[in-house]
């Protein structure tokens, strides 16, 4: 079991040539008990994105604060808080921030354990 607040996560950068400006904090993984899923939060600065990609498992995305885009099997889907998706195995799929403010794009995205990959152990 766990109940805490993400302001006692840290925020790590991660390190790739796939995505720009990206970081992030493991909410909920097997760490603390949830051998099926994994909980992260993201933040994207000011142009910045997430890998373009695809894979064999599910995403579920919410998006908790800013603006930006969800580039989805050739389609583009604003984003803004409240905005949600499910992004099915193997389709490609990117998020953007296009604000122009520089504000974050803060966004959930749960995975399930396999999924979990990108952060440092």
């Amino acid at each position: 079991m766990l109940a805490s607040n993400e302001k006692n996560i840290k925020l790590v950068n991660l390190e790739g040539d796939a995505f720009k400006n990206v970081k992030g904090k493991v909410l909920i993984s097997p760490e603390c008990g949830s051998d099926d899923n994994v909980l992260r939060l993201f933040e994207v600065s000011q142009d910045g994105y997430s890998a373009n990609h695809k894979h064999n498992y599910p995403h579920y995305i919410y998006v908790v604060e800013g603006e930006g885009k969800l580039d989805m099997d050739g389609k583009n889907y604003p984003l803004e808080p409240g905005a949600f998706a499910f992004v099915p195995n193997n389709i490609q799929h990117q998020l953007i921030n296009t604000t122009k403010t520089g504000n974050l794009l803060r966004f959930l995205c749960m995975v399930p354990v396999e999924g979990h990959v990108g952060f440092a152990k």
